[in-house]
């Protein structure tokens, strides 16, 4: 059985040699802001293109769903887009976070990957409050994880800057310590 690991680090997603990128997207994966535009630049027309050709031939990506693409030119073989909440008040903001986090790693899986990079998913233009945001996500990965034995090695989240890869080690050490009180299978 694999090691596996939930990390954090501090960097550009764009650059992670991993299998998969998770991608924080929108339902037509129009990739024109934040994280999204960033992956476009990064991957180039193969990736622009393969966005475009999978909402062509299903639609757009629904909650709880995830699209897989080439990465393009980024060392990630595959993209993973999720569409995470919008957040509003009245609605299960964290149910949302949570389907969507396991979209976007049943799909990784899905492709045989190893290695997924995953972002703060809703905490952009979506306007998911970062440190809410970051515990769901880092809980639902560990979850995941310990559900899944043996399937995915690494989950790297990934912060583009220290405040935010700060909040997802708060998020890792709160979920470690309540879903898997010795920590075992994460680090």
């Amino acid at each position: 059985m694999k090691d596996q690991t939930v990390t954090v680090v501090q960097g550009d997603i764009t650059a992670a040699s991993v299998d998969v990128i998770v991608n924080a997207a929108n339902e037509y994966l129009r990739h024109g802001g934040g994280l999204a535009a960033a992956l476009a630049a990064a991957g180039g027309e193969e990736f622009l293109a393969d966005s475009d050709r999978w909402v062509s031939e299903h639609g757009p990506v629904r909650s709880g769903e995830a699209a897989v693409t080439v990465g393009g030119r980024l060392r990630a073989g595959w993209v993973v887009h999720v569409v995470g909440p919008r957040y509003r008040k009245g609605q299960d903001n964290p149910a949302m976070l949570r389907e969507a986090v396991r979209a976007a790693l049943d799909a990784s899986a899905g492709v045989d990957a190893g290695t997924v990079a995953m972002p703060a998913i809703s905490s952009g233009v979506f306007g998911y409050p970062l440190e809410p945001a970051t515990e769901v996500i880092a809980a639902e990965c560990v979850r995941w994880v310990r559900e899944n034995p043996g399937v995915l090695s690494e989950i790297r989240l990934v912060g583009y800057d220290r405040r935010t890869a700060d909040a997802f080690r708060r998020g890792l050490d709160e979920a470690t310590a309540e879903l898997s009180p010795r920590g075992e299978g994460t680090r």
